[in-house]
């Protein structure tokens, strides 16, 4: 087989791999952005609750309401059924645990990027396209094996910001405007 056509079978599982990891990266983004959310959700509720029930206990000894306190004491149960639901699922630990991943993933998915860079501007032999490919297939597996399982609803979202928000592209003008004008593509 000539050497041209084995580098394109090269890149093209390389760009596989490629894409694979940036919905991976994503994914894990989403999923600690989502696991965020939910327990700045829980603590608002602790904090609203535990507010009710401390007030409704006030009215109870204060006042002479036998409804109010059993009210509280209902509420009373509910924040300690969330209380009881944080203490279980550690959701600030496993959104810091997804954040971990996806910086990790991060890197392998920019050293992927720069392989196919490298590809292109032909800069790399076969031979080294398949020790760096090996090489990150296997930073990418301790990196999955170490990493916590994603949520549907994070695929779910990754799959929107990717597709729809075009969260990882750019135009030639938002690039431009990274860079100093002798830099740019475009002249403004």
């Amino acid at each position: 087989m000539e050497q041209n056509s084995q580098i394109k079978i090269l890149e093209d599982q390389i760009r596989e791999c490629y894409g694979r990891v940036v919905w991976t990266h994503k994914t894990h983004e989403k999923c600690a952005d989502i696991l965020n959310s939910r327990n700045s959700n829980i603590k608002l509720w602790q904090i609203i609750l535990s507010a009710i029930t401390t007030s409704g206990i006030f009215i109870t000894v204060l006042g002479d309401s036998k409804e109010v306190g059993i009210i509280a004491a209902i509420i009373s149960m509910l924040t300690l059924a969330l209380s009881t639901y944080v203490k279980k699922y550690d959701l600030g630990g496993m959104a810091q645990k997804h954040a971990v991943a996806a910086t990790s993933i991060w890197d392998v998915r920019e050293k992927y990027f720069s392989l196919l860079t490298d590809i292109r501007a032909g800069v790399v032999s076969e031979e080294e396209i398949r020790k760096i490919r090996d090489k990150l297939q296997s930073d990418l597996h301790k990196l999955y094996k170490g990493s916590p399982r994603t949520l549907t609803k994070a695929y779910n979202e990754a799959s929107k910001a990717l597709k729809e928000m075009e969260e990882m592209t750019f135009s030639d003008e938002e690039i431009d405007k990274f860079l100093p004008k002798s830099m740019r593509k475009s002249e403004s």
